[in-house]
């Protein structure tokens, strides 16, 4: 990637691939991503733009790494370790490491968010019965999870 990178259109730069937000899959919906910067010199992070459809949602897991987000575009509810925030444009969430977690649109817009993450990662964690069985105990997080 070249030190300037143009924005071609609102929220798509300049070869940056939209990509599938992960594999097949019924526990996320209407999400995409794109990788806008990969680590190499010196950056230890990357840095990328999830967009979300609206009624959109991201997957329910955990990592041991964390996440530094900014929404950008439009506006969330979030689900961060046992409680649910709602986030507006320039908001911030951070995701510390092991904490489950869930991004969904709230209202009619897509939902836009820059999101850093280390370049060396492990695998989303997703939860068995047993753990959406007690994030479900409180009936505001039973009733906004999508798993």
């Amino acid at each position: 990637m070249s030190e300037h990178v143009r924005q071609t259109d609102p929220f798509r730069w300049q070869g940056v691939e939209v990509k599938p937000y992960k594999g097949e899959g019924t526990h996320f919906s209407g999400i995409t991503r794109q990788v806008l910067f990969q680590g190499g010199d010196g950056l230890g992070c990357e840095l990328r733009y999830f967009e979300l459809a609206p009624g959109g949602w991201s997957s329910l897991e955990r990592h041991h790494h964390a996440h530094a987000v900014m929404i950008i575009r439009g506006a969330a509810r979030v689900f961060v370790g046992d409680h649910i925030v709602e986030a507006r444009t320039h908001d911030l969430v951070r995701v510390p490491p092991l904490t489950w977690h869930q991004f969904q649109t709230h209202g009619d817009e897509p939902l836009g968010f820059l999101c850093m993450v280390d370049c060396d990662r492990d695998v989303p964690e997703r939860p068995d019965a047993s753990v959406l069985a007690a994030l479900r105990r409180d009936p505001a997080v039973a009733g906004f999870l999508k798993a």
